[in-house]
C-alpha cells in the first residue's frame, strides 16, 4: 500500500476560491507541515493508520491521550487557549484579573471578532475572529453564512451570541450536516428578526461598550460554499482510530473537517496530535 504522508495530525487547511459563488474549497492535510491536496484523492480508496503515538501540539511531550484537540494534560490545564472562556467567550474573566496569559489575550481576544449566522444543519449563531472568515464557516461545514456584527473583542462577541442563542441554536448537528440535508435559508431575514427581538438587549450592550466597539452589519452579503462531495451517506457510521488501528474506504467527500468514506465518516480534528499515516489501498 503506497504511503502518501505520515506525521502529526492537525486540522486540514482550507483554501476557498475567490471566483463567483458558490465558492469551492480545496482541502490540504498537513502531516508535519507537508501538504497533501485531499481533493485529488476523491474517488480513490485510501487508508488512515494510527501509529499509536500522541505528541502534545504545544510542548511535544508524549501523551497517552489528547486533551482539548491536541494537548497533553498539563498544557490543557495551564494554556490560555484551553481555558473555558475559549469555548464560552461570554465568560471571559480578563477584566477580573484572572486571565491565564494577558499577552495571549491581547493578541487573540482583543482583536476584531465577527458574530455570524451560518447554515450547516439549519441556522445557527456563532462567533469567530475577523481573520478566520470564511475559514471558520468551512470548518463547520456551512453551505451559507452571513456576518451580522463586527465587534472589538471576543467577550463582546460572546455576549451578543449568548443573547441570540436564546432564540436560535449555537450548535451544529454534525450528522445532518454530513447527510447533506441542508436547505437554503434567508439568513438576512433571520438577522432582521433577531435584531428586532433582541433590540433592547443589544442596545444595552452598545450603551455599555460603545457604538464603535459593536457595529451592526446590515448590508452584509451571504457567502455560499460548495464542498467536494460526490455522494452523501444516508446513514452515518463513524470510524474511531482509538478502537480500529487502520481504517480504509473510498473517499466520497470532504465537508467541515470530516472525510466521507464509503465505509463511514471520520472527524480528523478529533485526532489532533496523533501520529497518523495516510496512503492508498
Amino acid at each position: 500500500m503506497p504511503i502518501l504522508r505520515s506525521g502529526s495530525m492537525q486540522k486540514m487547511r482550507t483554501q476557498v476560491s475567490s471566483e463567483q459563488q458558490p465558492h469551492t474549497i480545496e482541502y490540504f492535510l498537513e502531516l508535519d507541515d507537508d501538504p497533501l491536496l485531499m481533493n485529488e484523492l476523491m474517488g480513490r480508496e485510501i487508508y488512515l493508520k494510527n501509529l499509536d503515538e500522541i505528541h502534545c501540539s504545544h510542548c511535544n511531550r508524549l501523551s497517552k491521550k489528547s486533551f482539548g484537540q491536541g494537548y497533553c494534560f498539563p498544557c490543557f490545564k495551564k494554556l490560555p487557549q484551553c481555558d473555558l472562556c475559549m469555548m464560552s467567550p461570554d465568560r471571559c474573566h480578563f477584566h477580573l484579573g484572572t486571565c491565564r496569559d494577558e499577552e495571549f489575550a491581547q493578541s487573540v481576544c482583543f482583536n476584531e471578532h465577527i458574530v455570524y449566522l451560518a447554515n450547516s444543519s439549519g441556522v445557527k449563531v456563532g462567533i469567530t475572529r475577523g481573520t478566520q472568515v470564511p475559514t471558520r464557516w468551512v470548518d463547520q461545514g456551512a453551505v451559507e453564512a452571513l456576518a451580522i456584527y463586527r465587534v472589538a473583542t471576543r467577550r463582546q462577541a460572546g455576549l451578543i451570541e449568548k443573547v441570540f442563542s436564546e432564540h436560535i441554536s449555537d450548535k451544529t448537528n454534525w450528522r445532518k450536516m454530513l447527510k447533506g440535508e441542508v436547505v437554503s435559508i434567508d439568513l438576512a431575514a433571520i438577522r432582521d428578526e433577531l435584531n428586532e427581538k433582541c433590540q433592547e438587549q443589544v442596545n444595552a450592550l452598545i450603551d455599555e461598550h460603545g457604538l464603535q466597539d459593536i457595529q451592526s452589519l446590515v448590508n452584509g452579503q451571504v457567502t455560499q460554499l460548495e464542498y467536494p462531495v460526490s455522494h452523501y451517506p444516508t446513514k452515518i457510521s463513524s470510524h474511531n482510530l482509538d478502537k480500529t488501528e487502520c481504517i480504509s474506504g473510498t473517499l466520497q467527500g470532504i465537508k467541515g473537517q470530516y472525510l466521507i468514506l464509503d465505509t463511514g465518516v471520520i472527524n480528523l480534528r478529533k485526532y489532533s496530535a496523533y501520529q497518523i499515516e495516510i496512503g492508498l489501498v
